[in-house]
């Protein structure tokens, strides 16, 4: 019924045009041919096709219908399908009613950024006197508005962060990116399970009056001309909300579109739409994109499926600049990243690994006039007071656990290793950790240290690339290994193994060089 399938359409269309909201049309119908030309259906479903080929066709069922009525007559039936066909071979168009010309007011402009490279930062630092005043506009809890005593400290310590009386932790420098974005004129926009709060408790963007269960998003009022902050927490579907958040940036390229996962472990729940789509769309259909995926990972203790993020099977994907994978361990660090994210015209996908214990970690702190000054560094250098030309060993690592290196090492009195950071694996920052490691003119061994089971985390994919830059330092230099021991599982399901495996990798990362090296 041809006619029917026309009427519930326009009234879908219709509903959803008033109402804003979504329709499900359910159709029944059946697959005449096979999946393509060369597929013989009826191989494995005789029955059915025999049936198939018998039955007349929709058109032929709905033309006799007309004629039977009187609307049409044969021949005019034999003319139109006549001039169908035609049109076909004649590569016409088939629908008269279909706009030959687009409204191009409706395009999306991306000429802007096409063609810039990875390496141009963009201006990313604030001035001191605008982040206080954004920081009071937004931790400055309006009257009638009760929230929790849990969010009241830590909005009123975020304002001694903003005055510059305390150090700054990561949910200031991420609120403080999205601000200074919003009050330059870049939508925000932040969707996820739990991003309202965060799922570490961090973020708190949405604050809940405890007297009557309204919402007060600070974001949303930082100034009278501000660009609009969208926070939405989502249904439990990793896959349909990535998917849907990927269309959503690919038509708004002035912004900063971010999905978050509630564990990064999570985002294996979409990995077709990472595979088909965030990955491979530049490189497939000519189509940018930036949206900016945030995936906690760190291992704590917390078992296979609270652990890791994948990383490794992004940086499997890596090529042709195709996707950003950064690992940043400061709150400076996040803040230049995000801002970097929608300042600078360089648009592909930004694939974040976050932390968790490093949200309130005592020494994973930045002092305000970082935010004020620099820009996001792919490669951070020793920051203790080692001289270089004493250092016998490098230690390269990225994320949380260099902070239980740092720890191990000051603990150990140790004087001759230094350890240095690499905050962005792709694209892969070459020149800038040539020049880190320049520094060290005595360096005799250099360890890759990760928290990931060997055959997981950066290792494989970055292997080869690490080491180009060390044997060019010192061409007889060896990058070795350490970390846990390849893992069919991503991490250890008890917190006592956990530990073991931890104590054991660093002992060896601080220890004398093994035999043979």
């Amino acid at each position: 019924d041809p006619e029917a399938v026309v009427f519930v359409t326009q009234l879908a269309v219709d509903f959803r045009n008033q109402f804003n909201r979504d329709v499900v049309i359910d159709l029944v119908c059946y697959r005449r041919r096979g999946h393509n030309e060369a597929d013989e259906p009826s191989v494995t479903q005789p029955g059915m096709y025999e049936k198939i080929k018998s039955h007349p066709s929709t058109r032929s069922l709905y033309a006799s219908r007309l004629i039977a009525d009187g609307v049409l007559s044969e021949q005019q039936d034999n003319e139109w399908v006549e001039q169908y066909r035609e049109a076909l071979e004649r590569d016409q168009p088939l629908v008269s009613s279909l706009v030959s010309e687009p409204n191009k007011a409706l395009f999306v402009d991306w000429s802007p950024y096409l063609g810039h490279r990875w390496d141009v930062a963009g201006e990313t630092a604030v001035p001191l006197t605008e982040l206080k005043a954004l920081s009071e506009a937004c931790h400055e809890v309006p009257d009638g508005v009760a929230v929790h005593r849990v969010v009241k400290k830590l909005m009123d310590d975020r304002l001694k962060m903003g005055a510059g009386a305390q150090a700054i932790n990561w949910g200031f420098a991420e609120t403080m990116a999205y601000a200074s974005l919003l009050q330059e004129g870049y939508p925000v926009r932040l969707t996820g399970q739990d991003v309202g709060r965060g799922t570490f408790s961090h973020r708190h963007a949405v604050l809940h009056n405890q007297r009557n269960s309204e919402t007060w998003i600070p974001l949303a009022h930082v100034s009278e001309t501000q660009a609009p902050f969208n926070i939405h927490d989502s249904l439990l579907s990793e896959e349909a909300v990535l998917a849907f958040e990927y269309g959503y940036a690919t038509t708004a390229p002035g912004g900063l579109v971010i999905w978050e996962a509630q564990f990064g472990d999570f985002a294996n729940g979409a990995q077709v739409v990472i595979d088909q789509f965030i990955s491979s769309g530049e490189n497939k259909w000519s189509r940018l994109c930036g949206l900016t995926m945030l995936l906690p990972h760190g291992y704590e203790g917390q078992g296979p499926e609270h652990s890791s993020a994948r990383l490794e099977r992004f940086l499997q994907l890596c090529a042709d600049d195709n996707i950003q994978v950064c690992i940043p361990s400061t709150p400076s660090q996040v803040f230049h990243m995000l801002r970097r994210q929608a300042v600078r015209p360089f648009r592909t996908p930004l694939i974040v690994m976050t932390p968790k214990s490093l949200l309130r970690h005592k020494e994973a702190v930045s002092p305000l006039e970082d935010l004020a000054q620099g820009g996001f560094k792919t490669v951070i250098d020793e920051t203790d007071s080692l001289d270089p030309a004493e250092v016998k060993r490098l230690i390269l690592c990225s994320g949380k656990v260099f902070y239980d290196l740092r720890a191990a090492r000051r603990e150990r009195d140790i004087h001759d290793i230094a350890i240095i950071r690499i905050e962005q694996m792709y694209p892969f920052p070459r020149i800038d950790l040539m020049e880190v490691i320049s520094r060290y003119p005595n360096v005799e061994d250099v360890n890759w240290v990760q928290e990931e089971p060997k055959n997981q985390g950066a290792w494989y994919a970055m292997q080869s690339r690490m080491r180009t830059v060390v044997q060019r330092h010192k061409v007889d230099l060896f990058l070795r290994y350490v970390g846990r021991e390849s893992s069919a599982s991503a991490a250890a399901g008890y917190s006592a193994l956990h530990m073991r495996e931890q104590d054991k990798f660093i002992d060896e990362a601080l220890g004398p060089m093994p035999w043979g090296f």
